[in-house]
């Protein structure tokens, strides 16, 4: 066995061994969930640790260990664990009733400043996920257009079912897909070039977030938004990670106004939420007061919890100056993290933008999925693991997510740690070329 392989191999079975606990939850669970397993993102071999308490940027599984929390739940933790403002919202509102089979102030409320944030979004509504969101976005924007090719981007994510990295998934939804290369304009246009009367919708990530936290380029995004001019298509920005990025999400910084806007993740304060909206002449033929009104509906769409804590977090916690801060000490964490890598000559980068990064295992420039070809997920799953046995969580995959709790002294500790486990495994990790 190679040096690699052999140490990954010991540093997964130390996993085993300390982790007793989380694996007879795991066993249990494969009983009656396949592979133990109900949300796939999360299951990494040979078991993942199961967490039973979180608070601040910590959390604690069921088997002591207390780990510093950089993965922040896949960009939806962005209050940290038990905001009090989100948890004093919550219970006021169960003392009023759990579901009340109507409207309520609450959901216009929590619209308005959703609308203050994003101007783009006219009109709006809600949804349980970011998934649903871009299902809904995509049924407008074909209804609106009457068309049904959708343009996407290989490694682009948009949800369980609208996922293409390699190019597409067995369980996508059934829409006719054209599928670019990000950050190329040229391929964009010799794939459409047949197809510009057939397009409904352009479906883009400001930066793909689950296909390795890829910024896209300015001048990609702005020619994305000329092409939907030229060919009557609406732009559809996924902001469902990249809205954090600032107040206004990627587009305020880019200044680029999409037709549509997909949101979800923390705007409902840590509970389940999702949302769509753009220009008011799409989004107008959901008024159920019109004639031959499109059908939106949904149970929770607009449930009692996730609109007291999605206002409350909006209200009382995530002002722009704090968003500003917590995505400039991202931006400071990644690259005093790229500049130290660098000098240690080994193939290990971060890449992202603001709070939002992921662990490559090359070196060299990424501007789409087809540059991480060359990457070696033995070297991740082995600082991987590492960092979970001093104490640090990410994502098996090496994303981060950085919460408005991760402070400066957390940054400081995230580096301590990458450093120490990096400079002991350097002899097996990919050099830099």
């Amino acid at each position: 066995m190679d040096p690699l392989a052999q140490a990954l191999a010991d540093t997964i079975e130390h996993y085993r061994r300390t982790h007793p606990a989380s694996e007879r939850v795991f066993n249990e669970a494969t009983q009656v969930l396949p592979g133990g397993n109900t949300r796939s993102v999360l299951f990494f071999a040979p078991f993942p640790p199961a967490m039973v308490r979180g608070e601040g940027c910590h959390l604690w599984d069921a088997d002591g260990h207390r780990y510093l929390d950089a993965l922040g739940e896949f960009t939806a933790g962005l209050y940290g664990h038990s905001e009090p403002a989100i948890r004093a919202a919550i219970t006021e509102a169960l003392a009023d009733g759990l579901s009340l089979s109507s409207h309520t102030a609450r959901e216009g409320a929590l619209a308005r400043e959703v609308q203050r944030r994003f101007p783009s979004m006219e009109l709006l509504r809600f949804t349980n996920s970011g998934t649903e969101a871009n299902l809904m976005a995509l049924a407008s924007a074909t209804a609106h257009t009457g068309r049904r090719k959708v343009l996407v981007f290989k490694g682009g994510y948009h949800g369980g079912v609208l996922a293409f990295a390699g190019g597409g998934s067995p369980v996508n939804v059934p829409h006719d897909w054209i599928v670019a290369r990000y950050n190329d304009l040229d391929d964009v246009h010799a794939r459409v070039a047949s197809h510009r009367a057939e397009l409904a919708a352009i479906l883009v990530e400001p930066m793909q977030g689950s296909g390795g936290c890829i910024p896209g380029e300015p001048e990609f995004l702005s020619g994305l938004r000329q092409l939907a001019d030229d060919c009557g298509a609406p732009l559809i920005f996924d902001e469902v990670m990249t809205s954090r990025l600032s107040i206004g999400g990627r587009q305020a910084l880019l200044g680029i106004r999409p037709d549509l806007t997909t949101l979800g993740k923390y705007f409902g304060g840590g509970l389940s939420f999702g949302a769509f909206g753009g220009r008011a002449e799409v989004m107008q033929r959901y008024d159920p007061r019109g004639s031959g009104a499109l059908q939106h509906a949904g149970t929770f769409n607009n449930n009692v919890l996730t609109m007291a804590a999605g206002l409350a977090g909006l209200h009382q916690v995530l002002t722009a100056e704090r968003l500003d801060a917590l995505n400039a000490r991202g931006e400071a964490l990644r690259g005093r993290l790229n500049s130290w890598l660098a000098g240690q000559g080994v193939a290990l980068q971060f890449t992202g933008l603001g709070s939002l990064m992921q662990l490559q295992t090359l070196a060299g420039p990424i501007h789409s999925a087809d540059d991480l070809a060359a990457s070696d997920d033995r070297a991740r799953a082995l600082v991987f693991f590492d960092l979970l046995a001093h104490g640090v969580f990410m994502a098996r995959r090496g994303f981060m997510a950085l919460s408005l709790p991760f402070d400066d002294g957390a940054c400081d500790r995230f580096a301590q740690v990458l450093e120490q486990v990096v400079g002991a495994r350097r002899a097996v990790l990919p050099a830099r070329r």
